[in-house]
């Protein structure tokens, strides 16, 4: 009996090596990539069934990997994963050819979940799964984006988000929305 086969791209070698573990032991069989290249010539000979791919990527975008996925295996069904959703992204990932788009984090029930039933999928089970991002969580997301980018340093970050820095510690001293 044929095991299902998911190719994982993400240039963040501790998330794909996490997500490798748990899809193998969910009886995936299992493609990682770092890089668009690797990502497309295992595509090319695997033919997976589905794929998981980064939106962010130092040398290219999740949505470039996708469109060069689907020529060589146009079978391969494609969820986006990223840290930086929106809903341009989103639109763009689908019209293309994903057939849905995740931020993280998520674990590998909710990936397996998007992927879903395509057949089984009702307008209602859809509309019921929508909930917008509010203001204050985009807000909190943003913050700790800038953050993240200026590797923890608060002074360089306050700069950036044109705040002054006491104002920024007292945000990040807030729990999350």
């Amino acid at each position: 009996m044929l095991r299902p086969t998911i190719l994982l791209v993400d240039d963040d070698d501790i998330l794909r090596n996490r997500l490798t573990r748990a899809f193998s032991s969910r009886g995936f069989d299992v493609y990682a990539a770092k890089t668009k290249e690797d990502a497309v010539a295992q595509a090319e000979e695997a033919q997976p069934d589905r794929a998981v791919l980064d939106l962010k990527m130092p040398e290219t975008s999740g949505i470039e990997v996708l469109k060069d996925l689907l020529k060589v295996s146009p079978v391969t069904q494609a969820v986006i994963l990223t840290g930086y959703g929106s809903i341009t992204n989103a639109v763009e990932a689908v019209r293309l050819g994903a057939v849905n788009y995740l931020t993280k984090p998520a674990d590998v029930d909710e990936i397996l979940a998007a992927f879903g039933n395509q057949e089984a999928a009702t307008p209602d089970t859809n509309c019921q799964s929508y909930n917008p991002q509010s203001l204050a969580e985009a807000e909190w997301e943003h913050i700790h984006r800038v953050l993240n980018d200026c590797g923890g340093n608060l002074s360089e970050a306050a700069r950036l988000l044109d705040i002054p820095r006491r104002t920024l510690q007292r945000k990040l001293k807030k729990l999350a929305p």
